[in-house]
């Protein structure tokens, strides 16, 4: 049993964050009911990208928010709810009878949890985007790829699942503390802008100290210095190379068959020749061989694993980082001390009414 068995959440079903919002509190012991569209067959309600992994845990209500009926039995659902979740744009949810002035007079301790990539409020409040845009304009995406090439997305994990659902769980989440004490429910903006801006604070800080320039691939964590990067391998593969403190350097070095007097490791004008020169190393030998040779040392040299690869690594697999016999995927995290349940890997479709009645039954 998790951390939040006993929390009731609603998931208003949509894309992207909510979706990973609500798998994370499912997996850490929530019920979570996942309220998707009505009147599509059982066997499509499933059919949405990700759906064998980011719907694991919890039960597929179909509901038509447009219909009167169902929108009282989704406000009877919420009278016994803790928090609601969502992502569609500002003033979708009031439009549908169903916004946080709505919830809340039927259930004042509501956490009303909302999720977009602009914000509830702003210029742009009402405009379309997706990830790529949000972090975009958060300044997150500029400091990263290659410096002689436009910025590369760093797939949507910085926008959609950093800066939007994460920041929508642990706002959620502390919002529910209050909840208990005071018996009054937040709402919670989270923006993707306003997250993934909160994840560069690093580097801000970084750059009000001249330490951190505008330039790609010029920085200490850019892949600007020779022993924070990725180099290639003699057979295709790829090392990732980590060496920050002189100590790790150090071992680097040795592990390369290199002196200290041939690498300095701070002094800028000999990055690029030094770039070059592990680069040449590193693809004298295969990707695995690295792997093994720098085993056991402080040189902070691992292989880059595919998706299928990590779930194979030894270290991967005591630590039960993945899962499923079928598909596999991601186990819950983070860890707490008692032992964590298996990964409910179930994805009912359950009737509105059942689910009503279930909610009802538990309350008396």
């Amino acid at each position: 049993m998790g951390p939040l068995a006993g929390l009731r959440i609603l998931e208003i079903d949509g894309l992207g964050p909510v979706t990973f919002a609500g798998m994370v509190l499912a997996d850490m012991g929530a019920e979570v009911l996942r309220l998707t569209r009505g009147g599509a067959a059982p066997a499509a309600v499933f059919d949405e990208v990700g759906g064998e992994v980011l719907h694991r845990g919890r039960a597929a209500v179909p509901v038509n928010l447009k219909s009167p009926d169902d929108r009282g039995k989704v406000l009877a659902l919420i009278k016994s709810a803790d928090a609601l979740i969502e992502g569609f744009r500002p003033g979708v949810m009031e439009r549908l009878g169903l916004g946080p002035d709505a919830c809340h007079v039927v259930n004042p301790r509501l956490v009303y949890g909302r999720v977009t990539g602009w914000g509830q409020t702003g210029p742009m409040a009402d405009q379309v985007g997706h990830d790529i845009n949000y972090i975009a304009l958060s300044g997150a995406l500029h400091p990263m790829g290659a410096g002689d090439q436009p910025p590369c997305p760093p797939l949507n994990l910085v926008g959609d699942y950093g800066g939007g659902a994460m920041m929508l769980v642990s706002g959620l989440l502390a919002a529910l503390l209050e909840a208990k004490t005071t018996g009054r429910g937040r709402i919670v903006d989270a923006a993707m802008t306003d997250g993934s801006a909160l994840l560069t604070s690093l580097f801000h800080a970084l750059k009000a100290r001249g330490l951190w320039s505008d330039a790609r691939e010029a920085n200490l964590l850019d892949g600007g210095t020779p022993f924070y990067r990725c180099y290639a391998c003699r057979d295709g593969g790829f090392v990732a190379v980590g060496a920050l403190e002189p100590r790790f350097y150090a071992a680097l070095i040795k592990g390369l068959g290199m002196t200290p007097d041939e690498a300095p490791q701070f002094n800028r004008e000999h990055w690029p020749a030094l770039q070059a020169r592990f680069a040449g190393l590193f693809a004298t030998r295969d990707r695995d061989d690295w792997a093994a040779h720098f085993a056991g040392t402080e040189a902070c040299v691992t292989p880059v694993l595919t998706m299928s690869e990590a779930a194979e690594h030894p270290h991967n697999q005591a630590r039960g980082t993945f899962v499923g016999a079928g598909i596999v995927q991601p186990a819950p995290a983070p860890r707490f001390a008692a032992a964590a349940a298996p990964v409910s890997a179930d994805r009912p479709l359950l009737p509105l009414d059942q689910a009503l009645a279930g909610w009802t039954n538990k309350n008396a």
